[in-house]
């Protein structure tokens, strides 16, 4: 072997090695020396996360421009318990945070049904449990969020699975001298048996016991104690909870804190974000930054903001989704690519406008990406997609009027003679596309103090969250007899000029309580000879009793269908179907339908139900020759910045009704005379600068109260533009309502006169 060539290959293959551990010590030494702070700074942000951001809502405005609901910019406190660390920095960050908001006066989300001072107690009878039972009688038992709370975390075994969970032992009682003087008959001073505890689960914890188990749970070295009062009276010392140095009433904030985060990480509750405190203030965001608190977040936000004080019943609210609504959110595709487009922490529109209109208002959450570092700081956020912005949404709605019509009925109803009138409601409807221009509930509520107020709201007898505007079904009464007049103008059953004699007494099948006319009834009085027009203007019923009669129910109940009476509305908001009078209904009901029963009918009662939406409706289709348009609240939809328009509704017809001119102008001459002729009536319209037409209404409920008092209108009479429907529970009679109607008219068209309208960003000014 050539020994040269072989020391050549060996220093090359030490010069090769020497140059690799070079390049080796090179690369470490430019690591960990000269770039070594650098590197471990960016070891320290690289958690990422991925966050969605929700959009804001599009404004809600009336028909003339004006902002009825907005949002408004805050500042809100959220708790991240993954960032918080250990128990010891988690619960040191939640006091400090609690002491906090004290020194500022914040008030924080704390739902945990105990006192927040000692001594402590339940706040509510059932913290556990709710006892419920279905039409069977079948008692069920369903568990609290705090019951559901405490069996995961096996403070408590289910109350739910045993049928009587066992209470707690009652303190003995003591014995009675008569009791003792037996006891020395029965073997002298004998040791008694002690009594046995009952068999069966464990007793459900006190307040005090439960947070001890809590605290304990918690890592706030908190252990079960016995109630203080039950603990003297039985004689025995009176533990304290074991919390170390922190106040109880401090152990008490806290674990109401930690209760709602437990909440939501364990999935008791839907929503996983805990709100700590909202709509904070600039003292209180720069004592919280100051104490840099390992995951209390302070975020900008947006809530709804209320710009009016009516229509809360028409605007509706926003909450956060249920947790029963969430598998329903999380796969609602409204844009149609094949995603939900909804997430469990999203908040939806609740009732009213804010939930029909969802799809425009809601916009499109946006997707962040944020870095921390391993002490929890944020270091970095990049945008995957910004949020969108909602649309706007313009309604028919003409809030000027709607706030006179909630004002009129709340001033009035209180002062009316029936001492039973209690509840009302009144729907103003354009005449020629069914815009809802105005409709008022009585009594309401406050959309911006909705949750202040609930608790008061849920308890009054008068349930002012009911929307009897659409939701109240009440009888017609004499409302209704237009639509007999009509059918029987149509089928040629009368005509304009046929008369029927009114006998007071309506004997066709039976002098044995045959129906009565009204006049008969109070005065022993006859209306005589009446045709059509007269019948409307004196509300005669043996006239419609016989026209009725000679329909038949069928005809009727058709034509009464043709006006929408009984039926959906078609409105985009909740609304009641109501219920047409007929053999069908009654025999559904178990009842017997009888001949006789459609006289009932034709005046509006028997077991007729319409809403003042469905009653306003008829009377618009009535007046405007006989098309009966779907009645709606949205007007239109523009875009955010009111650039472009993204929707505008197009007046839907439901159906139609062929009103010969001659039979038309009779009925409404008769709603005419009722305005013009009817002392009870006329003076509240002579005065009026248009004519209008009208008729009363009055619905028995039953003989021991009052009726309910309906009305409807419309003006002016020559080209009608509004129809009003109005009605006061336990009113009685109908014309008290028409001083009311008037009052609605008068200001509609008054206003049309000075109102302005009010000019929107990117509007041209003329």
């Amino acid at each position: 072997m050539n020994t040269k060539q072989f020391h050549r290959r060996v220093w090359a293959m030490v010069v090769l090695l020497a140059l690799m551990l070079t390049g080796m010590g090179a690369t470490l030494y430019d690591l960990q020396i000269n770039n070594g702070d650098s590197y471990y700074q960016k070891t320290q942000y690289t958690i990422p996360e991925t966050q969605t951001v929700e959009s804001a809502r599009g404004e809600i405005l009336d028909r003339n421009g004006q902002v009825l609901v907005s949002n408004k910019a805050i500042y809100q406190v959220r708790l991240d318990i993954s960032q918080m660390g250990d128990a010891d920095k988690r619960n040191d960050a939640v006091l400090a945070l609690v002491r906090a908001a004290r020194a500022e006066g914040v008030e924080w989300t704390d739902n945990l049904p105990i006192s927040k001072t000692e001594p402590f107690y339940f706040t509510t009878d059932t913290p556990f449990y709710t006892v419920s039972s279905d039409e069977e009688g079948a008692v069920s038992r369903s568990l609290t969020r705090l019951g559901r709370l405490a069996v995961k975390m096996k403070w408590i075994s289910d109350p739910t699975k045993d049928p009587e969970p066992a209470k707690e032992p009652a303190a003995p009682k003591e014995p009675s001298l008569l009791d003792k003087i037996k006891s020395l008959f029965k073997g002298g001073g004998e040791r008694q048996e002690a009594p046995k505890t009952p068999s069966g689960p464990e007793p459900l914890p006190n307040a005090r016991q439960l947070l001890g188990r809590m605290c304990a749970s918690f890592e706030l070295k908190g252990e079960g104690a016995v109630d203080k009062k039950a603990a003297e009276k039985a004689g025995e010392p009176v533990p304290e909870l074991n919390i170390g140095d922190m106040d109880p009433e401090d152990a008490r904030a806290v674990a109401g804190i930690l209760y709602e985060l437990y909440l939501r990480t364990r999935e008791v509750y839907v929503a996983n974000e805990y709100i700590f405190a909202s709509d904070v203030d600039i003292d209180f965001i720069s004592r919280v930054k100051e104490q840099n608190l390992p995951g209390v977040v302070v975020e900008a936000t947006t809530v709804r903001q209320y710009h009016t004080q009516y229509a809360a019943h028409l605007l509706g609210r926003v909450t956060p989704i249920f947790a029963e609504e969430v598998e329903y959110y999380t796969n609602l595709d409204l844009d149609g690519d094949g995603v939900g487009d909804y997430k469990m922490n999203d908040t939806v529109g609740r009732g009213g406008a804010e939930q029909a209109f969802e799809r425009y208002l809601r916009g499109k959450s946006g997707i962040k990406t944020v870095e921390r570092n391993t002490k929890g700081k944020v270091v970095s956020e990049t945008w995957l997609s910004e949020p969108e912005p909602g649309d706007n949404v313009i309604l028919t709605l003409d809030i000027g009027l709607q706030a006179y019509v909630e004002n009129l009925l709340a001033d009035a109803v209180p002062k009316l003679e029936s001492e039973e009138a209690e509840g009302a409601a009144c729907v103003v409807l354009d005449v020629k596309n069914a815009d809802v221009l105005a409709a008022a509930s009585y009594p309401t509520f406050d959309l911006a103090n909705y949750s202040a107020d609930y608790a008061e709201n849920a308890e009054n007898p008068l349930k002012p969250f009911l929307n009897r505007a659409f939701q109240g079904a009440y009888p017609p009464g004499s409302t209704f007899k237009m639509v007999t007049a009509v059918a029987g103008l149509e089928e040629d059953i009368i005509t304009p000029s046929t008369k029927i004699r009114d006998e007071g007494r309506y004997t066709y099948w039976t002098d044995v309580n045959p129906p009565q006319c009204w006049y008969y009834r109070q005065y022993r009085g006859y209306h005589g000879l009446v045709d059509v027009t007269k019948a409307i203007e004196v509300s005669c019923n043996y006239f419609f009793f016989d026209v009725g009669r000679r329909l038949g129910i069928d005809t009727l109940v058709d034509y009464a269908s043709h006006f929408g009476l009984g039926e959906k509305t078609g409105l985009e908001l909740n609304e009641s179907s109501g219920v047409m009078a007929g053999p069908a209904y009654t025999e559904a009901l178990g009842g017997t339908w009888y001949e006789g029963s459609i006289t009932s009918v034709a005046i509006g009662q028997e077991s007729t139900q319409v809403t003042m939406l469905q009653l306003a409706n008829y009377i618009a289709t009535l007046v405007n020759g006989g098309t009966r348009n779907a009645t709606h609240l949205l007007k239109e939809v523009k875009s955010n910045d009111f650039s472009q328009v993204v929707y505008t509704y197009e007046p839907q017809v439901l159906s139609t009704i062929d009103i010969q001119p001659a039979n038309l102008e009779a009925v409404k001459a008769g709603m005419l005379a009722v305005t013009t002729e009817s002392a009870s009536v006329r003076q509240y319209f002579q005065n009026l600068p248009f004519r209008a037409g009208a008729k009363t209404g009055s619905a028995q409920v039953s003989a021991q109260t009052e009726a309910h008092a309906v009305f409807v209108c419309f003006a002016p009479y020559e080209d009608p533009e509004i129809a009003v429907a109005m009605v006061v529970e336990h009113g009685a009679s109908g014309s008290v309502l028409a001083s009311m109607s008037a009052d609605v008219l008068n200001y509609y068209f008054s206003s049309q006169e000075t109102r302005e309208e009010i000019p929107q960003e990117n509007t041209l000014i003329r």
